[in-house]
């Protein structure tokens, strides 16, 4: 195969104008990179894509962090991110974790090892104080809320939310309101678990724990969800389920067990999923997509060091109204 120096003779230039091209430099007249990018097509020259990285000090590649990639909650936030990253050439790496703490570790060690540009933490096991000193190998950001300015941070404001969802439920004659949720120790759950309290509060309805419903993430969590409440004596007369897969699940066994929704049971999903719009489910849309664009943006801007600030932005969210409630 033929070497830099010979693809330089080959587009009669020098070596360092050939290098440039390697490197996408901006300084390169057009006809000068034409004639170094046909000589290396004539001579089917490969750049070894490490040594490009060790001299721009770049990859190319943003590592994706996520629980799992089949739920249709990151799948929205997957598509709005990778349009972005196709936008300006980037190789967005996926890196499941299943939110185990050791395999987010080894993510945020390919950081630290410069095996990637920066990171998009779209869910995380790990603790903030474990993540930050990560920070320092390169840009960080996540689709949440952070309590840490060195980490750029694209969130729906959780707390608004769920508090007019509940108000909205509360407006329709709704006293007796529970809730499902996915983890209970997240900090967009602890926005959500506080709204909820406080919008008890406003009705003068005390706090029951057994209306809140941990583990509510696939489809078959709603279903065992209503099974719970088949068994109680005293049960809600509305739930908001953090989540549209789970969200179905509860609507789809009720209509199995002859419960008129929403006359019998009220339900206020969560993100505006596909599936929400075909099942007629009132829910929240926090424009996934939309967080997952900026969560990239807000990565590549620090990346680019066109901004050396991390990005702070509140997506707006939106109340769906259908006929679930």
């Amino acid at each position: 195969m033929a070497n830099i120096r010979e693809i330089a003779k080959a587009a009669q230039v020098s070596v360092t104008t050939v290098s440039r091209v390697l490197n996408g430099h901006p300084y390169v007249s057009v006809e000068k990179r034409q004639r170094v990018e046909e000589a290396m097509r004539q001579a089917g020259y490969s750049p070894n894509s490490n040594a490009v990285h060790l001299a721009t000090g770049k990859t190319g590649m943003v590592g994706v962090v996520l629980p799992y990639s089949h739920h249709p909650y990151f799948h929205a936030l997957l598509g709005g991110l990778m349009e972005e990253a196709l936008k300006h050439q980037y190789t967005a790496l996926l890196c499941q974790t299943n939110y185990e703490a050791e395999t987010e570790r080894h993510y945020l060690e390919m950081l630290r090892t410069k095996q990637v540009d920066g990171l998009i933490l779209c869910s995380h096991e790990l603790p903030w104080p474990d993540i930050l000193p990560y920070a320092a190998n390169g840009p960080i950001a996540a689709c949440e809320f952070v309590p840490h300015p060195e980490i750029s941070a694209v969130y729906t404001p959780h707390y608004a939310a769920f508090l007019e969802g509940m108000r909205y439920l509360a407006a329709r004659g709704h006293r007796r309101i529970g809730y499902c949720i996915g983890r209970r120790d997240s900090e967009s759950s602890r926005q959500r678990y506080a709204a909820y309290t406080d919008a008890l509060k406003e009705i003068n309805e005390p706090l029951r724990e057994d209306w809140i419903f941990e583990g509510c993430v696939q489809f078959s969590d709603g279903i065992k969800v209503l099974d719970q409440l088949m068994h109680m004596e005293d049960r809600p007369t509305a739930l908001l389920v953090t989540g549209d897969e789970a969200a179905a699940g509860v609507l789809a066994r009720s209509r199995q067990l002859g419960i008129a929704i929403p006359g019998q049971l009220a339900i206020v999903g969560f993100d505006n999923q596909p599936i929400s719009e075909a099942l007629e489910l009132t829910t929240i849309d926090q424009h996934l997509h939309e967080i997952g664009r900026q969560a990239f943006k807000a990565f590549y801007r620090k990346a680019a060091q066109q901004d050396k600030t991390p990005c702070r932005m509140e997506i707006p969210f939106e109340l769906i109204e259908r006929a679930s409630v």
